[in-house]
């Protein structure tokens, strides 16, 4: 059995000892201070996270598939992350998946022992065809969690690249990892409660990895989204205004070549043949 003391998620954070005396200043403004340190760690690990990002972006290339796996807030920041690469870059919703233990009622409550199943996760990518052409990157701050464990394992054996995202060194989950993403973030503010500094590290290094593959498979021109959906007001405003930036013509006829089109990106192209 795992002795879980020696983790610095379990471990109390000596800047928050007192907290139920503080101020409300006092708290946000230690807890400002431990975050800076998650951003610290973040930057320790970023030529790991440039490899996993180079692995999904050859994955996605070769037909693949980008499989976000883990349980409580780390699965549901996979679940996030997955679910933005649609709307913001115009891709479907097939190519990077998030699994969360317990399955979708888990994003709202807490869904008893599901992330202690060693095999259920595995199930759910089998259930997904998933194939060597896939990657699998497990996210748990513990990097203990058996659910995700489990499915890398199963996932190496078959040949799948693996990579993860924890705030542990040396952990169970990293053993399964071809690509090891350990941000040391330090004890938590509140002991424990990885939704904190761990989680504000997972989602930076999200960020990272899904922004910078779809910039490699040529989803943003510049700095621009140029394959949003047009799924509101607001993104219609901003797509007209890019396709007058980018061809010179007035509002009008800017936002009637991209309502035709559906897109900036294909509403330049058509204009230009």
């Amino acid at each position: 059995m795992l002795d879980l003391t020696k983790f610095t998620t379990e471990q109390r954070n000596q800047s928050s000892m007192d907290l139920d005396t503080m101020t409300s200043l006092q708290i946000v403004t230690t807890m400002n201070d431990e975050d800076l340190r998650a951003v610290q760690s973040v930057t320790k690990v970023l030529p790991q996270v440039a490899t996993a990002i180079d692995w999904a972006a050859e994955a996605l290339e070769r037909g693949g598939r980008v499989f976000y796996m883990g349980a409580g807030t780390s699965g549901r920041l996979g679940v996030l992350d997955a679910s933005e690469i649609p709307p913001t870059f115009g891709m479907p919703p097939t190519l990077v998946i998030g699994l969360i233990a317990g399955g979708d009622t888990a994003l709202r409550n807490p869904v008893e022992n599901a992330e202690d199943d060693i095999h259920r996760g595995w199930e759910e990518l089998t259930e997904r065809n998933i194939t060597d052409k896939d990657t699998v990157i497990g996210i748990a701050a513990s990097g203990t969690t058996p659910y995700v464990i489990g499915a890398m394992h199963e996932a190496r054996e078959h040949g799948i690249l693996t990579g993860c995202i924890t705030s542990n060194p040396d952990s169970p989950m990293a053993a399964e990892a071809d690509v090891a993403i350990e941000m040391i973030v330090g004890p938590e503010y509140v002991t424990g409660s990885s939704r904190m500094k761990s989680g504000t590290g997972q989602k930076m290094i999200l960020n990272m990895i899904t922004t910078s593959v779809m910039i490699q498979l040529g989803r943003v021109k510049g700095n621009k989204m140029v394959n949003m959906q047009l799924s509101n007001k607001k993104l219609v405003d901003r797509g007209t205004r890019m396709i007058v930036e980018e061809l010179g013509l007035d509002y009008g006829k800017a936002k009637a070549l991209l309502l035709m089109h559906g897109s900036v990106k294909k509403a330049v192209d058509a204009y230009r043949i």
